[in-house]
């Protein structure tokens, strides 16, 4: 599942799951932390790189149905040490002391965005599709999701959170989730050049070798409109200007939030506002993982994940079933800080960096 090696002055993580498109499970969390950790103090190491096995996906997230088979079985601590681990891994990936290369070829969802986004050269493909859709499963971005989306420019990051939309190269790197675009016919090349790399600036070197323009983003033209459309903290409100709107990529938005999960909805705009007014990462990952274990109580998750992921049936039936309906002070009570009756129950304490 996960294949860790040394190349010259290169430690290489793969994930290897393609079948799954690489997935991460808990093992491969704390294997990725493992290398990392030791490849920080080995002065052998120049340079770290990631990337996905096969040619479909880098990573397309956790292993959220196994998460959703534990709250079902009333084993949810097992839930609440995958995420207070993965947290902690995306909070390893971004205070890591030597060059990280992220190779986002192919799918990048969720827990794949958390072990790419936060490193310090981000490389994405004309094959890259990424995103954060999990206001669809009635779970809300997380892995430093809410810190990332909530810095982009104006409200694009509002808008990918809340409709879950996955973009490709140009608007990743826009958007502020990606750095350069490579071709994916030389993903292989970029790899055995980083082998030879001995300081950050040979890193940086290799990189832009290889880095080639990819083209307009999309999100650029209807950037203005978007800002109008996503301003302020009522996701009702902002729900009337996108169905009011004159763009047709904002009229399918309206259509896609009619879709997400209600109490998703709201919580995301909460936790990405809430967010941006925070100083560090670590930060968001503490929120998110409070705010994270709440969800996992909520009805919305189970049925999400069954709609989409299980029966396949893309038939959520949400509780409450539209934005107005959702209770704001029960939102807000996601944020507070973990109780002791809580920390008993998922076994774990507050998160905080390793």
């Amino acid at each position: 599942m996960l294949a860790v090696e040394t190349r010259g002055r290169l430690g290489l993580i793969t994930l290897d799951r393609p079948e799954a498109l690489n997935a991460l499970t808990h093992e491969m969390v704390i294997g990725v932390r493992d290398a990392l950790a030791e490849w920080a103090r080995d002065d052998r190491i120049a340079v770290v790189a990631i990337r996905g096995a096969g040619e479909r996906a880098f990573c397309a997230g956790g292993d959220i149905v196994a998460m959703r088979t534990a709250v079902a079985e009333g084993t949810v601590a097992v839930a609440a040490e995958f995420f207070f681990d993965e947290y902690r891994l995306n909070s390893q990936i971004a205070r890591f002391p030597k060059p990280y290369v992220a190779v986002m070829d192919g799918i990048v969802l969720g827990g794949g965005v958390g072990v790419s986004a936060h490193g310090s050269h981000r490389v994405v493909t004309e094959r890259t599709r990424i995103g954060m859709p999990e206001t669809g499963i009635g779970f809300t971005p997380d892995v430093g999701g809410s810190w990332l989306l909530s810095r982009g420019p104006g409200e694009a990051g509002t808008h990918l959170a809340l409709t879950g939309q996955m973009v490709g190269a140009a608007d990743a790197i826009a958007v502020g989730l990606a750095d350069v675009s490579v071709p994916s016919e030389r993903c292989d090349e970029l790899i055995d050049a980083l082998e030879r790399c001995t300081e950050v600036d040979d890193v940086d070197a290799v990189v832009d070798s290889l880095a080639i323009d990819p083209g307009d983003a999309p999100l650029d033209l209807i950037q203005r409109d978007i800002d109008a459309a996503y301003r302020g903290d009522n996701a009702a409100v902002i729900l009337d200007r996108l169905r009011a709107s004159a763009v047709a990529e904002l009229q399918e938005a309206a259509r896609t939030l009619t879709q997400r999960s209600p109490t998703s909805i709201v919580t995301t705009l909460a936790a990405l506002r809430r967010a941006h007014r925070l100083h560090r990462l670590d930060e968001a990952l503490d929120q998110e993982y409070r705010v994270v274990l709440r969800l996992l109580d909520e009805p919305d998750f189970a049925e999400g994940v069954r709609a989409q992921l299980v029966d396949k049936d893309r038939q959520p039936r949400w509780q409450p079933p539209t934005i107005d309906d959702v209770d704001p002070d029960r939102v807000a009570s996601f944020f507070a800080p973990l109780t002791d009756a809580e920390r008993a129950r998922f076994d774990t304490p507050d998160w905080s960096p390793q």
